[in-house]
């Protein structure tokens, strides 16, 4: 239980870097590095599954985006695939609604303006978006949520700026409940990732390959984060594990 209560306090801890402000400045040149081939990276060490769970999550929220005036953030946006397909499956921005991406690193926003010219992006920490209050009907944060410096901090911002009843969408990788299964992807992400992901990245962008899998073992199991999200101040959360639990979408409710 108490490794558990330390993950939920706590937030990304890359190995030799500490404080949140060390920690968000490293994960940034992190993602810089390998924002040039982070498309190829994930489609390839994911076997493209990484589509079907952005599909899977906008499928939730139909609802939502099929409202022209819905106002719509992409947090920790990276290259732009879960915010394409937010817009892909929107009414449109009409009558006050927007899609917009957000993310820290700007190569990451380098890469998501090249494929969608379009987009309105801003550069943005999600632990300080430079957003009114009360003011988004959706929040969807895709592969990034495990990454930040302070996890609470991340919910208590997301809960900012949501409109009451505004829905926050949380797609992360997870811990396989099976043990068999666990310790085949156990496997896979320690001996196996890093070293595609250092042949097709090289350089120092090949740390990210092992600092990911890392995180993903530090990070809280589905249970624990629907508790921080709960205990955040986020109502109805419900959560949904898919891929025989390697990744977890979260749904959360501001009241």
């Amino acid at each position: 239980m108490v490794q558990s209560e330390n993950k939920i306090s706590s937030g990304a801890s890359p190995n030799g870097v500490q404080g949140e402000r060390e920690v968000s400045r490293w994960v940034r040149g992190m993602f810089d590095d390998v924002a040039p081939r982070y498309d190829l990276l994930n489609h390839v060490l994911s076997g493209n599954i990484d589509r079907y769970w952005r599909w899977r999550t906008v499928q939730q929220f139909r609802d939502v985006l099929t409202r022209p005036d819905a106002r719509v953030l992409d947090l920790a946006c990276g290259s732009g695939d879960l915010l394409q397909a937010l817009m892909q499956n929107s009414a449109g921005a009409q009558s006050g609604g927007i899609r917009i991406g957000g993310d820290f690193s700007h190569g990451m926003l380098k890469a998501a303006k090249a494929k969608l010219p379009s987009a309105p992006l801003v550069e943005a920490d999600a632990l300080q978006l430079p957003l009114a209050s009360n003011s988004l009907d959706l929040i969807t944060i895709g592969f990034g949520f495990r990454n930040l410096a302070n996890y609470r901090a991340g919910c208590a911002e997301m809960l900012r700026v949501l409109k009451p009843g505004g829905q926050a969408a949380i797609l992360e990788f997870s811990t396989p409940p099976n043990a068999l299964f666990r310790a085949f992807y156990n496997f896979y992400s320690f001996q196996v990732l890093p070293r595609i992901g250092a042949l097709l990245s090289g350089g120092r962008a090949s740390t990210a390959y092992r600092y990911l899998p890392a995180s993903v073992k530090k990070f809280p199991d589905a249970p624990d984060l629907a508790a921080l999200m709960k205990s955040a101040g986020f109502a109805e959360v419900r959560y949904q594990r898919m891929t025989f639990g390697i990744v977890a979408l979260h749904i959360g409710r501001k009241a």
